[in-house]
């Protein structure tokens, strides 16, 4: 009977498939408030045929050793897999999956729900009235940026990228500008988007810049001090996508000089930590990386993690297979 390590406890529609295949079982309870920690999935690890780890664990060679020889798979509860040492993976014949697709629009959703929420500043709003701070409508209370009919600028035009762009252009009339490393006539074409070669040309031209890029060397940091005088001091930044993409030093400084007029991100730069500079500024909203964060979605992606489990366990190729 194979055995499966689960490093954090996952709805429960994933563990129920597995448990249905009579596949043993093994939940680290004790993260469920918290990041696993290291040494528990050291132990976890030892004798298991899956790792069903999530995004806030680091998957490093060591690990994989305490696994072998009887670890066959990775299967990262999530889209992206950039805390799995793919390397390391693929030295030792282990498969890597991950859960795309299913989270697409549950992501965009709320995407588009920040970038309203700062425009209109929501969250600012809505401290202010339980502070006890309303006491009369003004003709300038609060004012804050109109979104229909302005330029957004898309970072990255894959599944949610693109969804995030159908959004803009379908529902609120925006101007949509994408930077992505290959152009798409037929995404322009439907959505009369405007292709940027160069991420420095698209950002003076855009009220609203949305990241949907991966983390990479080449975007670590992709937004820094230069960057951000590179965009309109009326401009708004929203990042769903990975947090070291931005110097968060970088856009403390940046907001709180006037640089962009706002913020808000879902991912910071060093999970679960944030930048103290940041929780003293009013022009930002931060969420807890919780963009994909509906039932119906969390769901799906354990159901998508046991499917690739069981897939790779009755020896055939999981549909979402990294490496």
């Amino acid at each position: 009977m194979a055995k499966i390590f689960i490093t954090r406890p996952i709805p429960e529609a994933g563990s129920k498939m597995l448990r249905d295949k009579g596949y043993e079982v093994v939940v680290n309870e004790a993260a469920r408030e918290r990041a696993a920690a290291q040494e528990e999935m050291l132990a976890g690890i030892v004798g298991s045929d899956v790792l069903l780890s999530v995004l806030t664990d680091k998957i490093t060679a060591e690990i994989m050793d305490a696994g072998l020889p009887t670890l066959k798979i990775i299967a990262n509860y999530a889209v992206g897999f950039d805390n799995v040492d793919i390397e390391a993976a693929k030295q030792r014949g282990i498969m890597v999956t991950n859960t795309p697709g299913v989270l697409t629009d549950t992501v965009a959703e709320h995407t588009f729900a920040l970038i309203l929420a700062i425009a209109h500043r929501i969250a600012e709003a809505d401290r202010f009235s339980r502070a006890g701070k309303y006491h009369a409508w003004g003709p300038e209370l609060l004012l804050g940026s109109d979104v229909s009919g302005k330029t957004l600028g898309v970072l990255g035009l894959g599944r949610i990228g693109s969804r995030v762009a159908y959004h803009a252009a379908k529902g609120f009339g925006m101007k949509v500008l994408y930077y992505d490393p290959k152009q798409n006539p037929d995404f322009e074409k439907e959505y009369g988007a405007v292709y940027v070669a160069n991420i420095d040309d698209l950002l003076p031209q855009c009220d609203f810049v949305s990241i949907h890029v991966p983390l990479l060397d080449s975007t670590r940091h992709l937004f820094n001090e230069e960057r951000f005088k590179k965009m309109k001091p009326s401009a708004y930044l929203i990042n769903t996508s990975r947090g070291p993409i931005i110097d968060e030093k970088a856009l403390a400084l940046s907001l709180s000089k006037g640089l962009i007029r706002g913020a808000a991100i879902d991912v910071f730069e060093n999970e679960p930590d944030i930048t103290p500079e940041l929780k003293e500024l009013d022009n930002i909203i931060m969420t807890p990386h919780i963009a994909s964060a509906t039932q119906e979605t969390r769901d799906k992606m354990a159901e998508l993690a046991a499917t690739n489990i069981i897939e790779a366990l009755e020896g055939r190729t999981p549909p979402n297979l990294v490496k």
